[in-house]
């Protein structure tokens, strides 16, 4: 094999999905998930189940990643793995295996941020994507965060504005749970949103005190009313309107993002932007992104759709660029529920 080539394991566990991947420098050979079906019964993610389903996934997920790479742990230069943010438990399962794993093998041992690698998942080399030139700007949207950030180098980062309640991903699943719809409900919302009006219903938009900053949580007060007094006059009205609801619901969130962008643009002079986090899978968020494009002459960059949900390529591809500047571990290391995307 070339001496030359960088074998990175990654792993990312923080929260219910258990994924492993296996890259060359900067190019997924395997990218293995395994979800945990067990949490829908529940409406949410329960993090005690999540992390003893991950202790039950890691080991054959990992055998899964190796074989699909066509690699041998002897082959491998370095172990990576998801510090934070996420539920601790289930970033423990991640940080143990990987701190084990690397002092077997006595290769390097290299911590990632979670919410940077939504962000470097830009820079892996695939046809289906093109890489963002620096500096350019980043909406991270997730079940978790929502985050405008501008991005000058792989680890030069700076936040211009982020959510003061709810994320975008919780306004989704959270409208989703009013309309009885299944969790997780962003998907659900999407997909009967492409059925239906966006004009139909009109919904508030919070505005903030910082023009760049994010609120969520009236959206989904007011969503939340207008539903119980609809259903007084009608008790079938979810069912009647179900695709325009969801279209408006959608259509309103898609146009709050898009404010804030134009204002970090405006700010910024920055016409590079970026999305990541799994809400970046969304099908209105990724057409109005592109015909922006067109529209606002800015040049626009969107992830693979493997690539934006939590997947352990991204925490690869991060830990490469890592692994190229010697930024390794000692095993002191610890899993971290709480990071921003700065650390």
């Amino acid at each position: 094999m070339n001496k030359k080539t960088i074998y990175i394991l990654a792993i990312e566990s923080s929260c219910d999905d258990t994924s492993v991947a296996v890259l060359a420098n900067d190019v997924v050979l395997s990218n293995v998930v395994a979800n945990q079906e067990i949490h829908s019964k529940y409406g949410g993610v329960v993090p005690e189940l999540a992390s003893r389903a991950h202790q039950q996934n890691i080991v054959p997920v990992v055998q899964q990643a190796l074989v699909q790479a066509n690699i041998e742990k002897k082959d491998l230069s370095a172990i990576a793995f998801t510090r934070g943010p996420g539920l601790m438990g289930s970033l423990l399962v991640g940080t143990s295996f990987a701190k084990s794993m690397a002092l077997a093998l006595n290769i390097p041992l290299i911590s990632v941020n979670h919410m940077q690698a939504h962000i470097l998942a830009h820079f892996i080399k695939d046809e289906a994507q093109k890489k963002p030139e620096f500096p350019f700007i980043c909406l991270t949207i997730s079940g978790g965060h929502t985050q405008l950030i501008r991005v000058n180098d792989y680890f030069s980062m700076e936040i211009l504005g982020e959510t003061i309640d709810d994320a975008v991903g919780e306004a989704f699943d959270k409208s989703a749970k009013i309309l009885g719809l299944p969790y997780p409900g962003g998907p659900f919302v999407d997909k009967n949103a492409q059925l239906g009006d966006p004009t139909a219903f009109e919904f508030p938009k919070p505005k903030t005190k910082n023009e760049l900053d994010f609120s969520f949580s009236g959206l989904k007060t007011s969503i939340l009313y207008f539903i119980r007094k609809k259903e007084k006059e009608n008790p079938n009205f979810i069912k009647e309107n179900l695709l325009d609801i969801c279209a408006s619901i959608q259509q309103t969130i898609i146009d709050i993002l898009l404010i804030k962008l134009k204002k970090a643009v405006k700010k910024t002079g920055i016409t590079s932007i970026a999305i990541a986090g799994g809400v970046s899978a969304n099908s209105g968020i990724r057409k109005t992104l592109i015909d922006a494009e067109k529209k606002y002459q800015w040049q626009t960059y969107i992830p693979k759709f493997e690539y934006t949900t939590d997947n352990a390529a991204m925490i690869g591809i991060t830990a490469y660029y890592k692994y190229l500047n010697a930024n390794f571990e000692t095993t002191a290391v610890s899993a971290k529920a709480r990071m921003t995307v700065l650390e």
